[in-house]
């Protein structure tokens, strides 16, 4: 094979290898700051972790098996994590935009809905709703909600430019047949 194809292969598994680490270390910076900094998550937070408990392991074995699965298979993949990673921008986005007050945030999260009988009065301590609209947490006037967007948007596109010089390195062997 020659070099110039080595580094082909080489930019698209590290696009994808640097997607992989940006997810992860994002994951790993949420539960370290629910467990041990003590912010609980919304019903939106926890919607959120899901592309990444999902996407997560996914890419994972997709860049195990990188030069052992089918190129379209790859390719397919890298685009299914990307597509998980862009509904994770979007949620991001739809929970900042909650926090700012452009829209109303799901009932979950507002302690609203169905009626109270007295004997809910028993347990009213036991559970505590988060409110999605009021963020714990603000850097730079970013919250939590307003970076795993940028992030998550971030590392779907990674994942598309991974996908896209793949299929641009097949389609030019393709060619040289």
């Amino acid at each position: 094979m020659p070099s110039n194809e080595l580094q082909t292969i080489s930019r698209n598994s590290s696009r994808a290898n640097a997607a992989f680490m940006i997810g992860l270390f994002t994951i790993l910076a949420a539960l370290g700051f629910e467990h041990i900094g003590g912010y609980v998550p919304c019903e939106l937070c926890l919607a959120q972790r899901l592309p990444y408990y999902i996407g997560l392991p996914m890419l994972a074995l997709t860049i195990g098996l990188w030069a052992s699965i089918p190129v379209f298979f790859r390719i397919g993949l890298t685009l299914l994590v990307a597509a998980l990673f862009a509904w994770s921008t979007y949620l991001g986005g739809f929970h900042a935009g909650v926090e700012w007050g452009f829209w109303p945030g799901p009932t979950a999260c507002a302690g609203t809905g169905g009626g109270l009988d007295f004997s809910d009065l028993n347990n009213i301590n036991a559970s505590k709703v988060v409110p999605c609209d009021q963020p714990q947490f603000r850097l730079a006037g970013i919250s939590f909600a307003g970076y795993n967007a940028i992030i998550s948007l971030i590392v779907s596109a990674m994942l598309v430019w991974s996908a896209l010089g793949q299929y641009a390195r097949k389609k030019r062997e393709a060619n040289a047949a």
